[in-house]
C-alpha cells in the first residue's frame, strides 16, 4: 500500500506559481481523489485543462481570479489565513475543460479533483452558499463548512468540506469508516485530510485502522500535510494549545456519504 502521509514542500512549476502538495491515482492507489495544492504569487498565472477529471478549486487564501470559457470569476477568496474560520470561495470545473488561474497578491489555491464524464455547468460556490455546522459535544467539538456536501448538484463525485477542531478535542470522532460500497446502510467513498495548525509549529494524531488492523497507522501530521485514506477508521486528535483545519476531499462510485461508527466506540454518542 502506498504511504498514507505526504509532506508538504516547494516546487516551482512556473514563474510565481509552486506547487506544494500533489496527489494523484498514480502515486497514492486511490482511484477517486487527486489533490494539487499551490502557492501562486503575485502575478502568477497557472492553467490546466481537465481530461477525465472533475476540479473544485478552493481559494485557502488570498484572491485569485478563475476563468473558463465565458466565465470569470474575479478577485474572489474571503481570508488570508484559515483560522480566521469564515467560509471562503471556491469554483467548480467539469471534466474536459481548461481553466485559468490568477493572482494579484499572494494566494493559496487547493484543487480538488475526482473523475467524471458528466458536461456540468462552471460554477462559483460563493462562501455564503456554504453550510455551516457545529458538531459533537465536551471534547469532540468541531465546526463543519460544507463547501460541497453529498447532496450538492454542482458536482458529479467530488465532496469537499472544512473542518475546524478546536484545542483538545477529537475529530472525525467517534472513529466512523465508509470503505463498502453497500447503500443504504455504507457507501464507498476514498477520503483525504490536508492539515494546517495554529500555531504553525503544531501537531496533530491521526489514525487510520480497519476491523482485521491489517491497515493500521497511527502518524504524528504537521502543517501542511496530507493524509491519504483510502479505507478504514480515521480519527483526528488536536493536542492543548493548537486549534487544528483539515480539507476533506472525498468520492467513490456514488455521491454518498453513509457511514459507519467503530462499534468499539460508539457508546460515546449516547452522552448527554
Amino acid at each position: 500500500m502506498a504511504e498514507l502521509k505526504r509532506k508538504q514542500y516547494n516546487k516551482e512549476l512556473s514563474k510565481n506559481v509552486f506547487e506544494n502538495q500533489l496527489v494523484t491515482r498514480e502515486n497514492s492507489g486511490l482511484s477517486y481523489i487527486e489533490l494539487r495544492l499551490l502557492t501562486i504569487e503575485s502575478g502568477g498565472v497557472y492553467e490546466e485543462s481537465l481530461t477525465d477529471l472533475e476540479v473544485c478549486a478552493v481559494v485557502l487564501t488570498g484572491k485569485a481570479t478563475i476563468t473558463e470559457g465565458q466565465h470569470c470569476f474575479n478577485n474572489i477568496g474571503t481570508r488570508d489565513d484559515v483560522f480566521e474560520k469564515i467560509p471562503t470561495d471556491s469554483v467548480y470545473v467539469s471534466a474536459g475543460k481548461t481553466y485559468q488561474v490568477t493572482t494579484e497578491t499572494e494566494a493559496r489555491i487547493l484543487l480538488c479533483y475526482a473523475p467524471s464524464t458528466l458536461d456540468l455547468p462552471t460554477q462559483l460556490i460563493a462562501a455564503a452558499d456554504n453550510t455551516v455546522e457545529k458538531r459533537g459535544i465536551y471534547q469532540n467539538k468541531r465546526m463543519v463548512h460544507n463547501i460541497m456536501d453529498d447532496q450538492s448538484t454542482v458536482s458529479d463525485k467530488l465532496i469537499v468540506v472544512e473542518v475546524f477542531t478546536d484545542s483538545g478535542n477529537w475529530s472525525s470522532y467517534p472513529p466512523h469508516k465508509h470503505d463498502q460500497d453497500n447503500l443504504p446502510v455504507e457507501s464507498f467513498l476514498e477520503e483525504t485530510y490536508y492539515h494546517e495548525m495554529n500555531p504553525r509549529q503544531g501537531f496533530v494524531f491521526q489514525r487510520v485502522y480497519t476491523d482485521d488492523r491489517s491497515l493500521d497507522e497511527t502518524m504524528a501530521v504537521e502543517n501542511g500535510d496530507v493524509v491519504i485514506v483510502p479505507k478504514g477508521y480515521h480519527p483526528v486528535s488536536v493536542p492543548d494549545g493548537y486549534d487544528g483545519y483539515y480539507l476533506n476531499i472525498m468520492a467513490g462510485p456514488t455521491k454518498k456519504w453513509k457511514f459507519h461508527n467503530d462499534p468499539d466506540h460508539e457508546w460515546i454518542l449516547s452522552r448527554t
